[in-house]
């Protein structure tokens, strides 16, 4: 039975997945981890990756080895993305050096519109929607990946759109609580963006026409535990869930006027999640506001999309 690691280095956080085939032909999930790392910092403002950022996320690559060789994944099986962060350095090279030194493997730079397609396949193994198109959005720290396609896997268009959560914050300072004029600053940006998606790529009709909308990675899946109440992180009752488009903007309203501190004391956000996790919000509701119905969170993203396709080969 063949046995696969993958790490994905976000702009926020570095994830690892290990998985097999399971007897139903579908993906195992032996352990799925994260680490708070923020790749990303200063990246919006200096185009380069920052040495603590590195050295955070390399200490979580050393981990991750030991994680991966505790699971006898062959370096061969393993494979290490990058996103945002990356393709936006000027100073790539030392990242890959540094990752490669610890992992014996080095990173693939996956472009926007790949990374938007394996979340796709990732969250569609993973639930079940009834009506297409299907949106998957993936709201990441630099980026925020838009796919669509059918019920079978079929994709019809792909963008990123440079909005994310680490992103907005640094750009517009969203830290709470949030003064109005910073929030209306950066709803504008993102507003802007999407006045120029229209339809995605590829794809003629507009974001309303929209059957099924699913979120997926470390925004969404927060979100929706806040929403319901939970006094800690509880996958099982994220993953499936439900969120409406109009409780996404009492949930920007409820966060932006909290500080990290009080954020944080709401139980389910983790400390590197919780000073951008409003940011992260106000992506997702201004796609709210132009899909509308309901979004169908998922725990299963990226991480899974490349595992799939690494045992598929």
């Amino acid at each position: 039975m063949t046995r696969v690691g993958v790490i994905d280095c976000g702009t926020n956080s570095c994830r690892l997945l290990v998985a097999e085939t399971g007897a139903d032909g579908r993906l195992s999930e032996l352990t799925r981890e994260l680490e708070i790392v923020r790749l990303g910092q200063g990246v919006d403002a200096t185009g380069e990756l920052h040495p603590d950022a590195l050295a955070r996320t390399f200490a979580a690559a050393e981990r991750y080895a030991d994680r991966l060789a505790s699971f006898r994944v062959a370096s061969d099986h393993v494979r290490v993305v990058a996103t945002s962060a990356v393709r936006d350095a000027t100073n790539p090279e030392v990242f890959f050096a540094g990752m490669a030194a610890r992992l014996g493997v080095r990173p693939v730079v996956i472009p926007g519109v790949e990374e938007a397609r394996l979340s796709f396949v990732g969250a569609l193994s993973g639930v079940t929607v009834e009506n297409a198109p299907v949106l998957v959005m993936d709201i990441g720290g630099g980026s925020t990946e838009l796919v669509i396609g059918g019920l079978d896997g079929t994709i019809w268009g792909a963008a990123s759109l440079d909005a994310g959560s680490v992103r907005l914050t640094e750009r517009f300072g969203l830290t709470g609580p949030t003064p109005s004029e910073r929030r209306d600053a950066a709803t504008a940006y993102v507003d802007r963006l999407l006045d120029g998606l229209d339809g995605l790529d590829g794809f003629d009709g507009a974001l309303a026409a929209v059957g099924s909308w699913i979120g997926v990675a470390g925004t969404v899946t927060t979100l929706s535990a806040i929403r319901q109440g939970l006094g800690s992180y509880d996958r099982d009752r994220v993953h499936g869930s439900v969120v409406e488009a109009e409780q996404l903007s009492t949930l920007v309203d409820q966060l932006a006027a909290l500080s990290v501190s009080e954020i944080r004391a709401l139980g389910p956000v983790e400390a590197g999640r919780a000073d951008v996790i409003t940011a992260g919000a106000l992506i997702a509701e201004r796609f709210g506001r132009r899909v509308g119905g309901i979004m169908v969170v998922s725990e299963t993203d990226l991480l899974d999309g490349v595992a799939l396709e690494l045992l598929r080969s």
